[in-house]
């Protein structure tokens, strides 16, 4: 197949790359920080160095899209799929490259776009898109719903395909039209309705599974071929690590505070720790419901939020807090701030106390 198609691979590939050339002919318009990332209150969170992100996020996508076509082009069974059905393996990613980048581009560029409404938008229509293919798609190990159910029976692969058609169509357009509603309330939609799109299609294989079960017809798993057995075993290494790593890196590590003599330190999991001396301290005060702004630099997760971030109050500032903290101490160094929020009350208060001693401010 890759004989066959090697004209797609090479104008696919060269689409991915292409953000790169507009990146290096815009080179010095581009900050040094660029946005990459917002959250549903369409402020941008998260920023990466302009050379990791004008060369590096296209090679990533590019690396994705290679790995995607070299286990579908090792797939047997695609040789005699269907064109159109198959094409999307080929203009997803890149789609998606074009896409990407043209957001991040055109912020960095002073454009101003609503996120909030342009990613539903295309959401939506990707869904569309996809769900209109999904009946055409001849029954294969690396296109579709691919679970045991659908693999080992044609006749469930082709009806759970027609309803999972169906129900990704009509997601796509929940979606798009999603952008009407208020944020929290598009949110919840797109989360809903994707969940839908996933659960509806697979109950309904299992049901037709039980039913050819009280048929007497047999399931038979078709004998993988060494592209298959690679990618299996692949996957049942890289998707545990990545779990097990994700739930660690979400939700554990701990901020330790250590005050002595002349000098307090903070202790930090997941990212640098600090030395601070008090004749350094130019102020120490205590917040409330502090609004810690963007993170434009550092980590976040569902327990930790640490690194440089950005607020209407303190500007550019250096943050240690846990998620969900709500009180802080906020220290002042010349024009640099550091906040600190720890995980009870009598914890910010220890520290504020031995820290204002030792400033004597």
């Amino acid at each position: 197949m890759l004989k066959e198609n090697k004209g797609k691979v090479l104008i696919s590939s060269i689409i991915i790359l292409l953000p790169i050339l507009f990146g290096i002919m815009m080179w010095d318009t581009l900050s040094d920080a660029m946005a990459t990332h917002w959250g549903v209150d369409s402020n941008w969170d998260r920023f990466f160095g302009k050379t990791f992100t004008v060369f590096g996020l296209p090679v990533i996508l590019l690396i994705s899209h290679l790995v995607c076509l070299f286990f579908t082009f090792f797939d047997k069974r695609q040789k005699n799929q269907n064109k159109k059905a198959l094409g999307m393996i080929f203009w997803i990613i890149p789609i998606m490259s074009l896409f990407t980048s043209g957001i991040v581009y055109a912020t960095a560029l002073g454009r101003e776009l609503s996120f909030v409404l342009v990613t539903p938008a295309m959401l939506g229509i990707l869904f569309i898109f996809i769900g209109n293919y999904l009946p055409k798609i001849k029954q294969n190990r690396t296109l579709g719903i691919k679970i045991s159910w659908t693999l080992n029976n044609e006749e469930n692969w082709n009806k759970t395909h027609r309803l999972g058609g169906k129900v990704w169509v009509i997601g796509g357009l929940i979606i798009l039209f999603s952008i009407f509603l208020p944020i929290v309330a598009m949110v919840a939609v797109m989360v809903c309705v994707i969940f839908a799109m996933i659960i509806i299609p697979t109950a309904y294989s299992y049901s037709i599974y039980k039913k050819h079960q009280k048929e007497g017809i047999e399931y038979i798993s078709p004998p993988k071929n060494n592209a298959e057995k690679i990618a299996v075993r692949i996957t049942a290494v890289i998707v545990p690590i990545i779990i097990i790593g994700t739930a660690i890196l979400m939700f554990t590590g701990n901020i330790e505070v250590q005050c002595d003599d002349t000098d307090f330190y903070i202790k930090a999991d997941y990212w640098r720790d600090l030395k601070i001396s008090y004749s350094e301290i130019d102020s120490v005060s205590r917040y409330e419901d502090l609004d810690i702004g963007i993170r434009t630099n550092g980590f976040g997760s569902a327990r930790l939020l640490m690194g440089s971030f950005q607020n209407d109050e303190f500007g550019s500032y250096t943050l240690y807090a846990y998620t969900g903290a709500e009180e802080f101490i906020v220290m002042t160094s010349g024009d640099k701030t550091l906040v600190i929020g720890m995980k009870d009350s009598d914890e910010i208060q220890k520290i504020y106390d031995v820290v204002l001693e030792k400033v004597g401010k």
